[in-house]
């Protein structure tokens, strides 16, 4: 069964989503042992689930205390682990099948950026780097695995100020992607001209620098990088798939994706179009694992079905999360 719906789900139309969640829903619900219970917790009954807005989203807390798995975990499985910057845990994402998890990070860049291979990566995470796990450095690495240009830079900003003035002198197409603290150190410390690079920002300061909105990072980083706009990666540790926003601060979801905002002080109503919310996320590819996430992030979806990020939000004690982890 996990086969079938692994290959559906990169195929998947706008007019097939909502069947294919639904499958999907029915099955996790019957197969994830810790979805399984959150719905028995929060008296939520699956056969009487038939419509896409009624599905429940695991809250994400739970990835720190259990194994959420709606697959066979074998010995010596791969798996994802996140930073602990908030001191609130470390989230444990389990990967049996690599190469599932390979093609939905490719997936998800082509459908933004096209061919990965006419690109050079110049990756700058320090934070990331520092520790092992991070399914963000699994996935530049294997960026540049596929299109053979590019590297990391763990602190030496000097080479990749270098590197980034050849690449502009040979006219290469340049990705420059960056922990958003370390983007901020090296354009305060080399303001250059990267108007001819997609200068791509992920995470927030991970304790290294003072909080700022997203506005506000965007704003100086154009100008000391005199880059008409600055890019963001949405990733997380609990999702297999990426999402992408085109400069301004929207991300639009690939088609096995979609994400929904439930009220804050709700976490089972759906909040309207345009206000702002809890955001839940479905991934369908997340087969292995649990497709429907509630996340700790505010956020907006438009009615074109793309979002935006506005902060975090502490939603820990939503109903039956902490009976879980009791």
């Amino acid at each position: 069964m996990i086969t079938t719906f692994k290959s559906d789900v990169f195929n998947v139309t706008n007019s097939k989503f909502n069947a294919l969640a639904l499958e999907i829903f029915h099955f996790q619900a019957k197969n994830n042992q810790v979805y399984a219970k959150y719905l028995e917790f929060t008296h939520f009954k699956p056969d009487k689930i038939v419509e896409i807005g009624d599905i429940p989203f695991l809250p994400i807390e739970l990835f720190k205390t259990l194994k959420v798995t709606s697959s066979a975990i074998l010995e010596n499985t791969l798996f994802f682990s996140s930073s602990s910057t908030t001191g609130q845990g470390i989230s444990h994402h389990f990967v049996p099948d690599i190469e599932h998890y390979k093609m939905a990070l490719r997936k998800s860049f082509e459908y933004q950026f096209g061919d990965i291979e006419r690109f050079t990566f110049r990756f700058l995470l320090p934070s990331y780097l520092e520790r092992e796990g991070s399914s963000l450095v699994f996935m530049a690495e294997e960026l540049v695995n596929i299109s053979k240009k590019g590297g990391f830079y763990l602190h030496n900003m000097d080479k990749l100020a270098h590197d980034l003035e050849n690449d502009i002198k040979n006219n290469y197409e340049v990705i420059l992607l960056s922990v958003s603290f370390a983007l901020m150190d090296f354009a305060e410390k080399f303001p250059m001209d990267l108007s001819k690079v997609i200068v791509m920002e992920t995470g927030g300061m991970k304790g290294r620098r003072a909080e700022i909105i997203r506005n506000e990072l965007h704003s100086y980083l154009k100008k000391q990088l005199n880059s008409d706009k600055i890019l963001s990666e949405y990733g997380m540790t609990e999702l297999f798939s990426q999402v992408y926003s085109s400069g301004d601060g929207i991300f639009e979801c690939p088609p096995w994706m979609k994400v929904i905002v439930n009220q804050t002080t709700d976490p089972f109503c759906r909040e309207k179009t345009g206000r702002t919310g809890c955001i839940n996320i479905i991934d369908l590819a997340n087969i292995d694992s649990c497709c429907f996430i509630a996340t700790t992030d505010l956020g907006r979806v438009y009615k074109n079905g793309c979002f935006e990020v506005l902060g975090r939000y502490d939603h820990s004690d939503v109903r039956g999360c902490n009976l879980m982890i009791d």
